[in-house]
């Protein structure tokens, strides 16, 4: 029944989506509704590739999520699988997508005081002034920028680095979510996770493997999880909501160990929040005027009433079928699904989504550790029919 509503939401997204587009063109900024990209039918040279490995990983996956190598393999395949999906649209798409003027890379040749950058970050944030942010800085916390201009400081400058390394760290989420959830099972449908469309390469690709690390070594590491999700705080606004998966990391220690492991996580966190708040920059000052530059852009556009149930459209395609059918009430699938509904309902989340909830879609995948193989073939087709159908912009 799951399958059957998901696949109605999805066909009435389309179909509205287009209707919308030809009698209003520009009020949903989304020609492939409800995904943002084009319907541009193509095939390329990452075609044959994403095709084998798809085959290989079907064929020999759940054998090898049993293999005493299964975490590298899988992070490998994973690897191979999002770059083959990004060359499908061609390499010189996938060098280009972190390099135009709304993009990161735009504005990182012009950072050469760190200290005066954070310090005058929250000033630039809203739109119409000579020196605002371009949209996608603006639209984040620092961390994202830094990030970026560190790439460019060891000597791994433009665009062609900036979209492997989101690959490289994206594709961690593979690997640290099964030492999370302690189930090699669901690998296979990670390496296959139809998401990898926009993992290669989308700076939110990249956030989403450091929020898996960040939740994985809560599970282990409380202090260390806590710094990593305190950076992931100033990557993105919206990765405050992963506090519900932090939870259900630590969820299983009662009493005093419980309270400890929260503690620990807090501080790691805090001792984040405090280092960027002593050279100059408050989250929560930055969080107020994003809201404002919101609404000074396409997000006054874009209406509530067809994204707010159009984006769980564009999340059923980027889960695919196994991960729909493996929805049930499991801790991370609660916590996964709690974040993607708080984001949905708060009106800053118009569009895009296939992007930028892949920190939390990913997740959802935890359900899938009993699924057979059908339901491999059926994620890779997802992949294959949107990236050949759609010529996204991430």
């Amino acid at each position: 029944m799951r399958l059957v509503l998901a696949g109605l939401l999805v066909a009435a997204a389309v179909v509205v989506g287009l209707i919308v587009n030809a009698h209003h063109p520009g009020l949903l900024f989304a020609s492939a509704a409800p995904i943002f990209g084009d319907w541009q039918p193509h095939v390329g040279p990452g075609t044959p590739a994403a095709v084998l490995i798809a085959f290989l990983v079907v064929a020999k996956g759940p054998e090898l999520a049993r293999h005493r190598f299964a975490l590298p393999i899988a992070y490998l395949a994973s690897v191979a699988w999002t770059f083959s999906l990004a060359m499908i649209d061609g390499w010189g798409h996938f060098v280009t997508r972190l390099t135009s003027v709304d993009e990161y890379l735009h504005e990182v040749p012009e950072i050469t005081d760190v200290p005066a950058m954070l310090n005058g970050f929250t000033s630039r944030i809203l739109d119409f002034q000579p020196d605002s942010w371009t949209t996608h800085v603006s639209g984040h916390p620092p961390g994202a920028l830094l990030t970026f201009v560190a790439l460019d400081r060891v000597g791994l400058q433009g665009g062609a680095a900036a979209s492997i390394f989101c690959v490289l760290v994206g594709a961690l989420a593979t690997v640290a979510i099964p030492k999370a959830i302690d189930n090699n099972a669901v690998l296979p449908f990670l390496v296959l996770f139809p998401g990898a469309v926009w993992v290669g390469a989308s700076a939110d690709g990249m956030f989403m493997g450091v929020a898996a690390v960040g939740i994985y070594l809560l599970t282990r590491w409380p202090l260390l999880g806590g710094v990593v999700l305190g950076w992931c705080l100033f990557l993105s606004y919206g990765l405050v909501l992963l506090a519900p998966l932090a939870i259900a990391a630590m969820w299983g220690d009662g009493g005093r160990a419980l309270g400890r492991r929260i503690a620990l996580a807090a501080l790691g966190a805090l001792a984040v929040v405090a280092l960027f708040a002593l050279n100059g920059f408050w989250w929560l000052d930055g969080y107020e005027l994003v809201k404002l530059r919101y609404y000074q852009g396409i997000g006054a556009t874009r209406p509530y009433w067809y994204w707010v149930w159009a984006n769980l459209a564009a999340l059923a395609l980027v889960i695919g079928p196994a991960g729909i059918r493996g929805l049930h009430r499991n801790k991370w699938v609660v916590g996964a699904g709690t974040a993607i509904l708080a984001a949905d309902l708060s009106g800053l989340s118009k569009a895009e989504t296939e992007r930028i909830w892949l920190p939390f879609a990913v997740w959802l995948l935890a359900g899938t550790a009993k699924l057979d193989k059908r339901w491999l073939t059926a994620q890779a087709l997802t992949a294959l029919a949107v990236n050949h159908l759609v010529l996204t912009n991430w």
